[in-house]
């Protein structure tokens, strides 16, 4: 369109946005990426998360850090603020999902997802630069010890990691782009992954996707939060973005695209997507929107040793994992030293379940153990003292999204799907949780909002905007472009349709490469069929000007 800004738009820079930032960019299209929260560098990353202006993201407030906490009716969301969006505070994990979850009856009559996905599995892999664990740690020995009590000793492995290791602490120029990528620094496993790495060792999506992309000519603007999305005549697209949190100088902005690709996570997606259709902009979406939202039926559990004979914050984030089940699977993580605001969510552990409201047996486990209690509360040297469980399932469960308005703009409130409700309390969360503490001499923790509210923490909160085969049955069809919208996307955790059982940022990565790989270069004929027909299997569309060359050591190398 003559006078456009950019041919595509892209609303996020998460492992979706990003992915599609560069893709088209091989491809010939103009991309501009929207981001709301800043852009991070080494230098000015938090030293702790006690630096709650750098660290949580609650604008309103100031607060314009990495870190964002949305509370819902049935689970505490975590997820990324800034330019490279959840990569910023992910615990590097690259795991492919459970074949089950592929397999969902949501998406699974579609196409043979497994093989689909399999080679944009392995790019997803190489981009990241996947590596695994050289060394075990400290909590990697608890998690051991719980992996015998459940009989699946079998299943322990050290993880699968984007971090460059290098030699520890010692700064090189990044090997995997031919000596012209960012400096890198190996690993020194100081555990602050989560918190936000200061030695350019974590291949954060500015090290590799973005990266590429905006030396190909991509633009991405920080602090410009979409607000609205207007269709104009001729098939176009007007995006008008605010600077996020503002009161008064709101610094409205406005873009023009051809086409624009949501990738703001899958609450941010959801919220935007919802405001759309509530103000007539996108009146016939899906009814589907907002269906199927997963919280990846998980939760966070921990155990604090009583001493510090053995420090358990060294290691990168999240450094081993486990099945106590088939459809259940723990990481053992952790937050670096002097890290220990995160503590202020957790408490005792108390289980859930029965006819005894979960808030009682808190107040009552209380009462009963005051001492207990005081000593949840402390945070001295919480980090190094304590190991942390994320548990996750493949289970096929889910919540219903909606967003009602508030003082603080709209509010998400969640409902539980009719006939498969996801989970408050996941038993062997606690039973793992008790194992640890023993074996470390310790206490057993959980959350604040879990034992009080009934919510777990999630930090991959996934779907809303899912994959079907007809605008009946999800938002965006298998090329992930939203029903009866010509020119719209999804290319984030809001299009996964089922719970995977692991960390999604690879599969996230790997769906959008293989969603943009189906794109025809700029002035080509689509492949693709038209919008709304029966999906077919497309090859991918080799690139006019790929950013990598034939026969480099870059990323298309890696090991």
């Amino acid at each position: 369109m003559p006078g456009a800004d950019y041919d595509v738009l892209v609303i996020g820079s998460g492992f979706g946005g990003s992915v599609t930032a560069l893709r088209l960019s091989e491809k010939g299209y103009r991309v501009g990426v929207l981001e709301a929260g800043r852009r991070w560098d080494a230098s000015s990353l938090p030293t702790t998360n006690w630096n709650l202006r750098k660290f949580l993201w609650f604008p309103k407030l100031g607060l314009r850090g990495t870190q964002r906490l949305s509370l819902l009716n049935h689970a505490l969301a975590l997820s990324g603020a800034g330019v490279g969006g959840g990569s910023l505070v992910w615990g590097n994990v690259c795991y492919e999902p459970h074949g089950v979850a592929l397999r969902d009856p949501q998406w699974g009559h579609i196409t043979d997802w497994e093989d689909e996905l399999a080679p944009h599995f392995d790019q997803a892999r190489r981009m990241l630069g996947v590596q695994s664990i050289p060394a075990e740690s400290a909590s990697d020995g608890v998690l051991r010890s719980v992996a015998d009590h459940f009989g699946v000793g079998d299943t322990f492995a050290l993880t699968q990691v984007a971090v460059h290791f290098g030699q520890k602490g010692i700064e090189e120029p990044d090997p995997y782009f031919g000596g012209e990528g960012p400096t890198r620094t190996g690993c020194i496993e100081c555990g602050g992954c989560m918190v936000g790495c200061r030695y350019n060792a974590k291949n954060t999506l500015d090290k590799n996707y973005l990266y590429l992309a905006e030396k190909h000519g991509v633009v991405v603007h920080p602090e410009h939060q979409a607000v609205d999305v207007m269709p104009l005549d001729g098939g176009a697209y007007r995006v008008v973005t605010e600077r996020p949190g503002a009161w008064f100088r709101k610094r409205s902005r406005s873009f023009i695209a051809e086409q624009v690709v949501f990738a703001a996570g899958a609450l941010g997606t959801a919220r935007l997507l919802h405001s759309l259709r509530a103000k007539g902009r996108l009146a016939d979406l899906s009814p589907r929107l907002g269906y199927h939202v997963r919280t990846n039926s998980e939760t966070i559990v921990g155990a604090v040793a009583d001493d510090l004979s053995v420090d358990y914050s060294q290691g990168v984030a999240i450094t081993s994992s486990i099945h106590p089940e088939s459809h259940t699977h723990i990481e053992a993580v952790r937050y670096p030293a002097r890290s220990n605001a995160m503590l202020l969510l957790g408490t005792i552990l108390v289980d859930g379940g029965g006819n005894i409201p979960r808030w009682a047996r808190f107040v009552t486990a209380c009462l009963r153990h005051p001492i207990a209690f005081l000593r949840s509360l402390s945070v001295y040297r919480w980090s190094e003292r304590t190991v942390i469980f994320l548990v996750m399932q493949s289970l096929d469960n889910s919540l219903r999204l909606r967003f009602r308005d508030g003082p603080f703009g709209r509010r998400p409130v969640t409902e539980q799907e009719t006939g498969k409700p996801s989970p408050t309390y996941i038993p062997t969360a606690n039973e793992a949780a008790r194992v640890a503490a023993a074996r470390i001499r310790g206490r057993p923790m959980s959350s604040i909002n879990e034992v009080l509210l009934d919510t777990p923490v999630t930090a991959h909160l996934l779907g809303g905007a899912c994959i079907g085969d007809s605008p009946e049955t999800g938002v965006i069809d298998a090329y992930q472009r939203i029903f009866g919208h010509e020119g719209l996307h999804v290319m984030d955790g809001a299009a996964v349709t089922a719970n995977l059982g692991v960390n999604p940022s690879l599969t996230i990565t790997a769906m959008a490469e293989r969603a943009i790989s189906m794109w025809p270069n700029k002035g080509q004929t689509d492949p693709r069929p038209p919008l709304g027909e029966p999906y077919e299997r497309v090859d991918s569309v080799a690139p006019l000007r790929p950013v990598v060359p034939a026969g480099a050591s870059a990323a298309l190398s890696r090991p």
